[in-house]
């Protein structure tokens, strides 16, 4: 019933630096500008592909003046992009141009990627994969051979990979994709780009303390609202602090964690980012959901200036 990635929503201290960073330099399309549902004082942006489809996704928290954290047990400590198996001496060239700094190439599980940071210290990479048949986006100075397809994988952190292996697959129903040098890849669905979830045991590291620059939490897909209240109702069998379902306007949602703490979301796939405005529009404008509209001007008083 789990279908993949859905999205990455991590924490930013300075949004215009974001906002330059993932559709300047790696080209990824603004779809929505909208805030945190639980808290109307945070903006909410959305980075992903041109109308936002699910696993091409990374959204943040615009939240100026928290402290920096510090990804640890219980985190997701890395946020892979798939890019075409052709395309890192590219990328090389422009992460230089634009002085991003990068590491690599480096390889695992038959692939080469490349390490980098955003301007928050969010450690992100771009991995060439010729299994990724997702038909990539031009966008300028990247042509659609080079381009980000979406995600390829998130790297977990925790202090015991075998029992966070047990609980994907046993609560989550992923399966073992394979084991190199201690890392486990998991999957759901398909193994393919954008599905793949890795289990690293670093037990050493201190936990996590979540604030800028760090991954707030994973979102993995499922179909529709029933199949969420299916995985709601298996979930809650071995998880006694997991949500009811909310509704975000463009998806329904669960919210729970794992043993090692980590902060786990399941998303539907609908009704997507296209319900409140048209393609040619998106991210350009503040929107709401409908029931907080009749609040616009008190809530775009309070939210910090992005200009």
């Amino acid at each position: 019933m789990i279908q993949g990635l859905h999205h990455i929503t991590a924490i930013t201290g300075n949004i215009r630096k974001s906002i330059r960073f993932y559709t300047e330099i790696l080209g990824l399309s603004l779809v929505k500008r909208t805030i945190n549902f639980d808290n109307p004082n945070i903006w909410h942006f959305y980075f992903g592909n041109q109308t936002g489809s699910s696993g091409t996704i990374i959204t943040f928290f615009y939240q100026p003046g928290l402290p920096r954290g510090q990804a640890g047990v219980g985190s997701t400590k890395v946020t892979g992009f798939s890019v075409s198996e052709t395309s890192l001496e590219f990328w090389r060239k422009r992460l230089r141009e634009y002085q991003v700094e990068f590491r690599g190439p480096f390889s695992r599980f038959g692939e080469e990627y490349l390490v980098l940071f955003d301007f928050d210290g969010l450690e992100l990479e771009l991995v060439a994969s010729a299994a990724d048949d997702r038909q990539g986006e031009s966008t300028p100075g990247i042509s659609a051979a080079n381009c980000i397809k979406g995600l390829h994988h998130v790297e977990v952190t925790c202090s015991n990979a075998q029992k966070t292996n047990a609980y994907f697959m046993n609560s989550l129903g992923h399966t073992m994709f394979k084991e190199e040098n201690g890392r486990f890849r998991l999957y759901s669905g398909s193994a393919m780009p954008g599905n793949f979830v890795d289990i690293v045991s670093r037990p050493t590291l201190p936990l996590h303390r979540s604030g800028i620059g760090t991954v707030h939490h994973i979102a993995l897909a499922t179909e529709n609202h029933d199949t969420l209240k299916q995985l709601r109702e298996k979930i809650s069998k071995s998880c006694n602090q997991i949500s009811v379902i909310h509704d975000r306007h463009y998806f329904k949602s669960i919210y729970f964690k794992d043993a090692s703490g980590l902060k786990l979301e399941i998303a539907t796939l609908d009704p997507g980012f296209l319900i409140d405005e048209p393609i040619e529009k998106l991210g350009q404008n503040l929107m709401l959901p409908p029931w907080l509209e009749a609040d616009r001007e008190k809530i775009a008083e309070v939210l910090p200036s992005i200009d």
